[in-house]
């Protein structure tokens, strides 16, 4: 009873006193404080409201808000990070593309004998074998070199085969024996799947150097396939012993493959195309390639106005196990950038003209974190092996023979050279055809781990090209065109060229419009903030001091308050431990003893005080007698005033 009156004080001090922010003792005061004062009204609407029914409709209204503003929000940052697109179309005089040309047949046949005498040998005795295709005796020339013996031993190694009782057994090429096979099966041809007769199936099988009982086999449902891939690998491997110099030797000269030129209405020269060797298409031709700093341009579209060149394709001196058609190749493309005639040329028809016009158009992509491309390529952890601009082809091509190289221990012949590398042969790296199929499958089923380093370029030039073809020469205009063309070529009347072994090509703008699609932010951060704004006040009436007050509140204020909790409890758990492990004598010093007269509620008054028991052993306290000596008064002053005196007398 006598902790009631304590008890009323207190709450009516509660009540009484204004608690702010971090004072209040609890979460939920601090809720109840920040409904009272906060500008969003939903909240106060809560607190204040009387009713269950009412304050609930109010509780749903205002998370239904929150929850609203929330989603908009999110909506609005999806769409900050949005980028729109923008089409420009402008009419203006137009630099003219550079222009790489190739013969389909690298390097002259006649020329190239003597290094592939082996290899054709065992080319004949293959399609004899399985087909027999026999064209008499051959008078092949064996080479000079020391090609001839390392590679007989290495087609004995590595032989053509013919697959029998379902990729059981193979019969060699060379020897006739039939072998098991072991290892892995991989299709190089997706029809194989639908044929009934495995006795059809043509392959090869590559093993490991250092380990025989590592070894794939690799087959094609078409024979025309496999002794092609076959030949290519071969090829390849001699090529790769070549030195540069003897190879541009081998190939076509600027004089043999072109007949004439004009460019822009007037005629143009061998000094305007600049050579450069391809490790598969031989010595290709770029016009215009800006290698002397002077771009040409043209300032009228139409096909009189580019570029028309007549092409010698001496179709006679082809390889007839290396390429199967016969023309050229020609890529249009930036002077800065890398032809990769193999991926994306144009093939050529001969005894036709190629009439290819061209629409240009200039591209630029924003970059992180609007999308996932590269300025220059110089956060890509990839070496540039082509000395060009940056595109994800040079970064896919460079990365596969990085992999080659460290891999493999020797570079793929088709592509650049690293630093401090050399190219796969035989004679230093007997292993090396076994790892590059094995890293090439790796690279084709994206575990090798270039296409998720390599990115698109955020800029690029694009020529979009429309072809259409027509016979050439016409057959009234064939015997004197083929007449003239002779005699520029040099060659006797009575020996004029064949239709089949010219090319005609014109390459011109169709109209001089050069498109520029752009990227461009959907939305800038004023936008983005006034968005924002707009959503809080539509839903919540806030503005962005109530957001404030919001993260003051709910993170500041809160994270006080628990905080603050969990310290006293952290001190009061230590000095219990500390009481419990003092020794009894110390516990007793310095404290009270129990009074149940003593509450934790009141205070001890003077009534309480009274009740108290007395200690032991102690006499009953007694009131003091009083001092009476307290009861005289002592003047302040040392001397008497005359007035008291006077009075005094009286």
């Amino acid at each position: 009873a006598a902790a009631a009156p304590g008890k009323k004080i207190t709450a009516r001090l509660k009540r009484t006193l204004p608690v702010r922010g971090p004072q209040a003792p609890t979460l939920s005061e601090l809720m109840r404080w920040y409904c009272l004062n906060t500008n969003t009204h939903g909240c106060r609407r809560i607190v204040v409201s009387r009713g269950r029914l009412r304050r609930l409709l109010w509780i749903l209204l205002t998370l239904s808000a929150v929850g609203l503003i929330l989603w908009q929000c999110a909506e609005l940052l999806i769409n900050y990070y949005s980028a729109s697109v923008s089409v420009t179309v402008q009419f203006q005089k137009l630099p003219f593309p550079a222009v790489t040309i190739c013969n389909i047949n690298p390097y002259k046949y006649s020329a190239m004998k003597e290094y592939l005498s082996e290899l054709d040998k065992e080319t004949k005795k293959a399609l004899e074998t399985f087909y027999g295709f026999s064209e008499g005796k051959s008078k092949v020339r064996r080479s000079v070199d020391d090609w001839n013996s390392t590679g007989s031993d290495f087609f004995q190694q590595i032989p053509l085969l013919k697959v029998e009782d379902f990729f059981r057994t193979a019969t060699e090429l060379h020897s006739g024996q039939k072998r098991k096979i072991e290892g892995s099966v991989f299709h190089k041809d997706s029809s194989i799947v639908n044929s009934g007769d495995s006795n059809d199936i043509i392959g090869f099988q590559l093993c490991d150097a250092n380990n025989s009982s590592e070894c794939a086999l690799y087959t094609f449902s078409s024979g025309v396939n496999a002794i092609q891939e076959w030949y290519k690998l071969h090829y390849m491997n001699i090529m790769a012993q070549i030195p540069l110099e003897t190879k541009e030797k081998l190939s076509y000269s600027a004089e043999d493959l072109l007949l004439t030129c004009f460019f822009d209405g007037l005629s143009c020269e061998k000094r305007h195309f600049t050579r450069f060797h391809h490790p598969l298409h031989g010595n290709c031709y770029t016009f215009n390639s800006g290698e002397n700093g002077t771009v040409l341009s043209t300032s009228t579209g139409g096909s009189e106005y580019g570029l028309q060149v007549v092409l010698y394709i001496d179709e006679a001196d082809y390889n007839p196990f290396l390429v199967t058609s016969s023309g050229a190749k020609i890529m249009v493309h930036d002077q800065n950038e890398y032809p990769f005639i193999e991926d994306i040329g144009t093939e050529i028809e001969t005894a036709a003209a190629t009439s290819i016009g061209m629409h240009f158009t200039q591209s630029h992509k924003l970059s992180k974190p609007y999308s996932d491309c590269t300025e220059t390529g110089a956060d890509i952890p990839v070496e540039n092996l082509y000395n060009k601009s940056y595109s994800l082809q040079v970064c896919l091509h460079s990365c596969f023979q990085k992999a080659m190289v460290d891999s493999c221990g020797c570079a793929q012949y088709a592509q650049p050279l690293p630093a401090g590398a050399e190219y796969c042969n035989y004679k230093k790296n007997p292993n090396w055809m076994y790892c590059y199929y094995k890293l090439h499958e790796k690279f084709v089923k994206e575990q090798l781990g270039c296409q998720q380093i390599c990115k698109d370029a955020c800029s690029f030039k694009e020529w979009a090209l429309t072809t259409s073809i027509a016979q050439w020469p016409s057959a009234v205009s064939e015997d004197w065109m083929l007449r003239v063309l002779s005699w520029d070529k040099g060659q006797k009347l009575n020996k004029k060229l064949n239709k089949t072994d010219l090319a005609n090509l014109m390459v011109f703008y169709k109209d001089l419009n050069e498109r520029f699609i752009s990227e461009n932010p959907a939305n800038t951060l004023v936008i983005l903030l006034s968005n924002f704004g707009g959503q809080l006040g539509l839903w919540m009436s806030c503005s962005v001091v109530c957001v404030i007050e919001i993260v003051e509140v709910f993170l500041i204020d809160s994270l006080s308050i628990v905080l603050r909790r969990q310290w006293q409890r952290a001190k009061k758990w230590w000095r219990g431990r500390q009481r419990a492990s003092a020794p009894p004598a110390a516990q007793g010093q310095g404290q009270g003893q129990h009074n149940p007269a003593c509450t934790d509620e009141d205070l001890p008054t003077f009534t309480t005080a009274l009740r108290l028991p007395l200690p032991r052993d102690s006499p009953l306290p007694r009131t003091p007698p009083p001092n009476y000596s307290t009861l005289r008064l002592e003047t302040a002053f040392t001397e008497q005033l005359p007035d008291t005196l006077e009075l005094g007398q009286h």
